[in-house]
């Protein structure tokens, strides 16, 4: 067991916790390390449904495709799992939102390493921030969500808050919930703002399920990103809405992904950013080379199917060994 620095820098908390060498490659080169990956599991105690585009979705068995992820992972034996967000459903009844989230949760636990959490608009629609964030263990000042790590290394993990400026999650009246107000009425028309009609193109994105990075998180990635590249570490993006338009489609876009990959773009040290909510998932490298994919959803595998995967790591490129419907990707590095 080698020891692993985690380093929480936006509120400089420090923990030391162990991992354990990647499995072998089907090339035959071992990884530095590997990590599980599942995003929108959406979980809820009812019977199975369709989304507003007739998708259907299946509730309750997501919570299967969660057990068997894990299975997986303790049997491959990742150094870490990174869940993207929208651990149970919005429609899940209210008054089961917390019996929910502890039921997702515990079974993340079964897991023989640490799970990286991060908040997804489901989550919100469930539970406060305040009563989210200490479930999943999610390190934060102010009730806000973005973090980093470096398991190696080599490597730093930067995972951002996804709904910093948002309607959701916020107490009525909180700045960072009027400021998402204020903009959903510029660039939205509609009474219903979750309802892209009349937007055009990119513009679809500013949709109420969506949100932003906020200024003073976008400061902080920067001094992230500028201390990586001083560290010459590769850096690995997570956010539980895609940053890319290539990557998904227009309506599951961050608010503000162009002035995230502003700052992104500064530097050459991220390689690859990874997200989730758009749910039939997608890959795209966008014209700085770094890798943009978005994981399918767990929430829409039909019964017998799953969608997890882990990530094998190396100093070149990521391998994501998808199962069933998550797609298998490999993301070599630009020169």
């Amino acid at each position: 067991m080698m020891d692993v620095l985690f380093s929480f820098t936006n509120c400089n908390l420090l923990c030391v916790m162990g991992s354990i060498p990647g499995i072998i490659n089907g090339q035959g080169k071992q990884p530095l390390f590997s990590f599980g990956v599942i995003s929108d599991v959406q979980y809820a105690d009812i019977p199975d449904g369709k989304s507003f585009l007739g998708v259907p979705r299946y509730y309750r068995h997501s919570f299967d495709v969660l057990q068997r992820a894990v299975e997986k992972w303790n049997q491959k034996k990742p150094t870490f799992a990174v869940n993207f967000g929208d651990i149970v459903d919005g429609f899940c009844p209210k008054d089961q939102s917390l019996t929910a989230v502890s039921k997702i949760v515990d079974e993340f636990n079964t897991f023989d390493g640490h799970v990286y959490h991060m908040i997804g608009n489901h989550c919100l629609y469930n539970l406060p921030r305040e009563k989210l964030l200490p479930l999943l263990k999610i390190p934060g000042c102010d009730n806000l969500a973005y973090y980093d790590f470096a398991p190696i290394p080599e490597y730093r993990f930067v995972v951002l808050d996804a709904y910093d400026i948002s309607t959701i999650g916020w107490p009525m009246g909180h700045p960072n919930s009027l400021d998402a107000i204020n903009l959903l009425n510029q660039k939205n028309p509609n009474t219903n703002k979750n309802s892209p009609n009349g937007l055009v193109e990119l513009e679809r994105r500013f949709l109420m399920f969506n949100g932003a990075v906020g200024k003073a998180q976008l400061e902080w990635l920067d001094h992230v990103l500028q201390a990586a590249t001083t560290s010459n570490q590769k850096v690995v993006v997570c956010c539980h809405i895609p940053l890319d338009p290539g990557s998904s489609s227009k309506e599951a876009l961050l608010w503000n992904y162009d002035e995230v990959m502003d700052v992104i773009h500064r530097y050459n040290c991220v390689k690859a950013c990874i997200a989730g909510h758009d749910h039939e998932g997608g890959h795209s490298i966008d014209s700085h080379g770094v890798h943009h994919r978005v994981l399918e959803a767990a929430l829409e595998c039909p019964p017998g199917t799953d969608a997890y995967g882990f990530v094998d790591v190396f100093h070149d490129r990521l391998v994501l060994n998808g199962t069933d419907r998550m797609k298998s990707t490999s993301m070599e590095f630009a020169a």
